[in-house]
């Protein structure tokens, strides 16, 4: 990233369909999250925390249809959910945000997808992919704990985008306004969900000030 310009966080903070949490409890678990000093264990229950907690902002606006139910006093029309829900975690960070996801979801698919970023050119590259033929979904989720020069995120939506889902959001937990900018202007018809929105990037790609790297600080791999 040494030379590479990028954007102050103002510029972007007022991107189109990106919200970013302002829930106070999302904001209290980022602190434990981001301290060096929380274990593995800790952080991969943090992890999942932060995802259910995120999994309730962004299906807020998941379709419903009607339902007639027997009361123990009667009958009445509810509402469920229209059409499946899918969780793509981006391996292998993805884990703990999908875990959280289904807590919230537990009946929703769950697709994997492996991406890698290659350290010298920090671009993304796919080593596993295992997402269905048959795609039946109102909905699919890529989450990624880490939103930095953004090339992860934009392959993984790409991929998705050839299942001809009718709508795909991404979930992270810490994004940078780099990254974040060149999603939304990769993909503007995506809405964006984060926890955070941090300050930059460093030179070798890392977001600040960050937590690390999130696929290591959950499994010990250090």
């Amino acid at each position: 990233m040494q030379g590479v310009p990028q954007p102050r966080r103002e510029e972007v903070l007022n991107l189109p369909r990106v919200h970013i949490s302002h829930h106070p409890v999302v904001a209290h678990k980022m602190t434990a999250l981001r301290d060096r000093r929380t274990p593995p264990t800790e952080f991969y229950r943090l992890v999942k925390e932060i995802g259910a907690l995120l999994a309730y902002e962004a299906t807020a606006t998941l379709s419903l249809e009607p339902v007639e139910v027997e009361t123990p006093l009667q009958k009445t029309i509810g509402q469920r959910l229209a059409g499946g829900i899918g969780i793509t975690p981006i391996l292998r960070a993805g884990l703990g945000l999908a875990e959280g996801f289904r807590e919230v979801i537990p009946d929703a698919q769950v697709w994997h997808l492996g991406l890698r970023r290659d350290e010298r050119t920090l671009q993304a590259q796919e080593y596993y992919n295992r997402l269905p033929s048959t795609v039946n979904l109102q909905v699919c989720y890529a989450v990624d704990p880490m939103l930095a020069t953004g090339g992860s995120a934009i392959d993984a939506i790409s991929i998705l985008k050839q299942r001809h889902i009718p709508r795909i959001c991404y979930v992270g937990i810490i994004a940078a306004p780099y990254g974040l900018l060149r999603l939304s202007q990769a993909h503007p018809d995506i809405d964006i969900y984060i926890a955070a929105l941090d300050e930059s990037l460093n030179d070798y790609g890392f977001i600040l000030p960050g937590l690390g790297d999130a696929g290591d600080r959950q499994f010990g791999t250090f």
